[in-house]
């Protein structure tokens, strides 16, 4: 902390993002918001290039070309675990989850003169196969595909993952649903926290009534994914952080690097009380309770493997940290832990321009996602219908799985139009190839076809066949 201090301050007069300012007598930390980049002409006519290329689809055609090409839904297993399969079971696991992921229900791709489609086979998978457990295995299949093209590669290596919010307004009467006036009106909500690679693929996810309070789920999120990437470098927006999580993500093995949007209000903390450490002297004026971290360290350790061996939830260990209201011992030793970790985030996010804009690149990922999954979410207004936990998050599910299935898509078509237009003498900068995104929708016909043909009995002036009892 000292060495990264005096590093910090030594190169302070040629760092034009900092600089202190009188506020109310006081002097005060002021960090320059990033300019925004330009893009290079030569980005601007790859992209165009590229989506010049890139195929029109419609969303089903979509997602069932991915299920051949990775097998996805061989996945969904039957809750009783037979072994054995339906006909075209694949086709209406499509159509399910489409129907979830788009939030219209199944009502639409229902079709009496296909098997596969018929409104009493959609309800039957639903009701079997779609669960947690078989939504996690398909998502890690999607997950492994899109690390394994070159593009994705390109793009990063899955060492690095960001969390963000998406909320839903859940107009139904739920106890699994929370009040928030800015984001829900007068009516309750939930948010999808979901956990994102620089990959731009969605490795998990957990939903959360109202909005997030508790920055563990973040922590539950990291911990409890399940595919093949092991991000250690963990990204989050400002309101996910705290002293405690710092320390968590430390002993865990993680960097924990959240935005910091006021940074001249927060603390730094210091070890060593004597140093002088140049106009930082004041803002790091806080010190460091070391004999209380050497005195929990054993137990702070116990907490750790725990937790990565799952013997503890992340989301519970509110109850080990904290009594009534009253934090245990543990707790603040991991507070003051924590305090360590936060201090030389905070020193080099002000030193480190770089590591700036890889924060806010990464987190507008997230965004972009985001984005997406309100394209796809389009039925019932975007909001969300489901009563209950299980419903919600086995929905949300489906969305990000759908969501998973379009960058894989994006991505594989991407690949190939840069292949093509590298044979073809094109220009391809690795730069340019770099700051590509799969998130674009602008090919994929998200809202089906409308049919205008007419029964020729009907054009005759006849009328439609009234239902009945047996076939309703």
């Amino acid at each position: 902390m000292d060495q990264t201090y005096r590093a910090v301050i030594a190169r302070l007069p040629n760092n034009p993002a900092v600089r202190f300012e009188k506020i109310n007598r006081k002097s005060e930390l002021i960090l320059t918001p990033l300019d925004e980049l330009e893009e290079p002409k030569s980005l601007t006519a790859l992209k165009k290039a590229i989506n010049a290329l890139i195929p029109r689809v419609d969303l089903p055609e979509l997602i069932l070309e991915i299920s051949v090409r990775t097998s996805f839904t061989d996945s969904f297993t039957h809750i009783s675990e037979r072994a054995t399969r339906s006909s075209d079971l694949w086709i209406s696991i499509c159509a399910a989850l489409m129907a979830e992921a788009c939030n219209t229900g199944i009502e639409a791709f229902v079709r009496e003169d296909i098997p596969a489609l018929k409104k009493d086979r959609l309800f039957w998978v639903l009701q079997n196969y779609f669960r947690n457990e078989t939504l996690v295995p398909a998502n890690a299949t999607l997950v492994s595909a899109q690390s394994g093209i070159p593009l994705a590669q390109a793009w990063g290596g899955g060492d690095i993952a960001s969390a963000d919010g998406m909320r839903f307004v859940v107009p139904v009467r739920t106890v699994h649903g929370g009040y928030n006036p800015k984001y829900f009106g007068s009516r309750r909500g939930v948010t999808w926290y979901n956990l994102v690679s620089n990959q731009f693929s969605g490795l998990n996810a957990v939903t959360v009534p109202g909005t997030l309070k508790d920055s563990l789920s973040l922590l539950a999120v990291v911990l409890e994914q399940e595919t093949e990437l092991q991000p250690t470098q963990i990204m989050t927006d400002t309101g996910a952080y705290t002293d405690v999580v710092f320390g968590l993500f430390r002993l865990l093995g993680y960097r924990f690097s959240p935005r910091i949007a006021d940074i001249g209000g927060t603390r730094f903390w210091r070890i060593d009380p004597s140093a002088d450490y140049g106009p930082l002297s004041r803002k790091g004026r806080h010190k460091i309770n070391l004999p209380l971290i050497a005195d929990q360290w054993d137990d702070m350790l116990r907490l750790a493997g725990s937790l990565k061996l799952g013997r503890v939830p992340a989301t519970g260990i509110m109850r080990t940290l904290q009594v009534g209201e009253k934090a245990t011992s543990l707790s603040r030793a991991l507070a003051e832990f924590g305090r360590i970790e936060k201090t030389l985030h905070l020193l080099t996010y002000i030193d480190d321009e770089t590591k700036r804009r890889a924060t806010l690149f990464q987190l507008n990922l997230g965004e972009g996602r985001h984005n997406l999954a309100r394209e796809i979410f389009h039925g019932k207004r975007g909001e969300l219908y489901q009563k209950y936990r299980e419903g919600q998050e086995d929905q949300l599910g489906a969305l990000g799985l759908v969501l998973n299935v379009i960058v894989l898509w994006n991505t594989m078509y991407m690949n190939a139009a840069l292949e093509q237009l590298r044979e073809d003498g094109f220009p391809v900068f690795n730069e340019d190839v770099a700051r590509l995104s799969p998130l674009g929708f602008e090919h994929i016909h998200m809202l089906g076809h409308y049919s205008f043909a007419v029964p020729e009995t009907v054009i005759k002036g006849e009328l439609r066949k009234l239902r009945t009892t047996s076939n309703p």
